[in-house]
């Protein structure tokens, strides 16, 4: 009876801890973006175009928590020490991560611009697939982080710099076996097109946390564990979709679908996301 109640007061703990790491991570939001009024978008703008790119920082920064407060307890004290350094660090990370990847993905236009005044959804979407892929990343950067040379703290940050720079390569592939250029139709206000491209984006992050969230050998093995996986996943991103085009939408053309209709199909583009993520959980168990 003693160690239920030991139990249940230590996970009371734990919850908490996480949920004033979530409360941190939503006022160093606000830090980051001083001029964005959250509650002004959303309640009185109505902005659904930020409420998603809102959203989706939550999901990443939900992510990124779970790297702080998983693994094995090294007692209570000393594993709110522990939540406490490594959940200021993924919160840093993930906003960093947010700011990067806006300046690096989406380069040919201001987000926030598009986002704010514009109210784009395609954009909103993609922001908040920046959000949950980041999030990935961060999980298995601080979780797989080892004791590489300069400590835990510093091989987790070197995971994470690695993961964007396999990020910012996945959109770069993503365009190239695109028939369409992916950021006209994302700043035209195209969705379908900003949901294909979150898909992606999602999937090769989910593979990059599988291969770091293995304990820290040596680099030349971190290396090869990240370059086969996200190989393999730049690899069948055109097979991917060729498989959503051929065999999930039997009959039409993915294509003709998302970009060259007056009307873009959102459905159409979240059967390809879906094919993408779906295809990248696959990949993790049959590795």
């Amino acid at each position: 009876m003693t160690s239920i109640i030991d139990s249940i007061i230590t996970t009371a703990v734990y919850l908490v801890a996480s949920f004033i790491l979530f409360l941190v991570g939503k006022f160093v939001y606000q830090l980051f973006h001083p001029k964005v009024k959250v509650n002004h978008e959303l309640v009185e703008n109505d902005n659904f175009a930020f409420a998603i790119a809102y959203v989706g920082y939550f999901i990443g920064l939900l992510l990124a928590i779970g790297s702080a407060v998983m693994g094995e307890s090294n007692g209570i004290w000393l594993d709110l020490t522990d939540i406490g350094i490594y959940g200021a660090l993924v919160i840093l990370l993930l906003n960093f991560s947010i700011i990067i990847t806006d300046k690096l993905i989406l380069n040919r236009f201001s987000v926030k611009k598009e986002i704010l005044e514009q109210r784009n959804i395609g954009t909103g979407v993609v922001e908040a697939a920046i959000g949950v892929a980041t999030g990935l990343i961060v999980l298995g950067a601080i979780h797989g982080e080892g004791h590489g040379d300069g400590g835990p703290i510093v091989t987790g940050i070197l995971y994470w710099l690695l993961g964007m720079a396999l990020m910012y390569v996945t959109s770069l592939v993503y365009n190239l076996i695109t028939p369409y250029d992916v950021h006209e139709h994302i700043e035209k206000g195209n969705i379908a097109v900003g949901i294909g491209f979150a898909g992606a984006l999602i999937a090769i992050a989910n593979l990059i946390r599988f291969a770091l969230m293995h304990d820290f050998e040596s680099w030349i093995i971190t290396l090869e564990d990240v370059g086969i996986d996200v190989g393999i996943g730049l690899i069948l991103l055109p097979l991917v979709r060729f498989v959503a085009d051929k065999v999930l939408l039997p009959g039409q053309n993915l294509t003709d679908e998302i970009v060259n209709q007056e009307h873009p199909n959102c459905g159409a583009a979240l059967v390809e996301a879906f094919a993408y993520i779906g295809g990248s959980v696959l990949i993790t168990w049959a590795l």
